[in-house]
């Protein structure tokens, strides 16, 4: 690379996930197996989901909130199944999905603004975006808090 050259920062592509009304996360796409839809009866998404043979525990930050999991009129609940890391005793893992903003973007870094000072306890850092705050969750200390409770059922 010359110095007349520019390096430019093309960005990551990130999901997008609305998980409460409170809190976002953005996510590498890399990280996700699939967006499950599920048909719901209930207002509240499954605790475990039976997933292409797999039985996939499912995280709710939304449980006692005011943004929907399961669309009225379509009657269904979006879950977002991640891939677990090797050798952490749970291959895959799901957070329900609830409310408004579900996308695929990509960002650079550029577009952000940082907002560390509202990290939440499971993210390792956090961001706005065009008005949005959004966590970057813990992956690795999600998934290992789900295969310890895993242990103790």
């Amino acid at each position: 690379m010359s110095d007349a050259e520019v390096q430019v920062d093309e960005g990551r592509w990130c999901v997008l996930l609305p998980c409460s009304s409170s809190e976002h996360w953005a996510v590498p796409q890399n990280t996700l197996a699939e967006i499950v839809t599920l048909p719901a009866d209930e207002e509240q998404p499954p605790e475990v989901l039976d997933w292409r043979g797999n039985s996939v525990p499912v995280l709710d930050f939304g449980d006692d909130d005011e943004a929907p999991w399961r669309e009225r009129l379509s009657g269904t609940g979006l879950v977002a199944v991640f891939l677990g890391l090797e050798g952490e005793n749970c291959d895959y893992w799901a957070v329900a999905v609830r409310g408004e903003g579900l996308a695929v973007r990509q960002i650079s870094s550029e577009m952000l603004e940082d907002a560390g000072d509202v990290t939440v306890e499971h993210a390792s850092s956090a961001f706005n975006l065009g008005g949005t705050v959004y966590q970057v969750p813990d992956l690795l200390a999600l998934q290992r808090r789900i295969a310890a409770n895993m242990d103790t059922a």
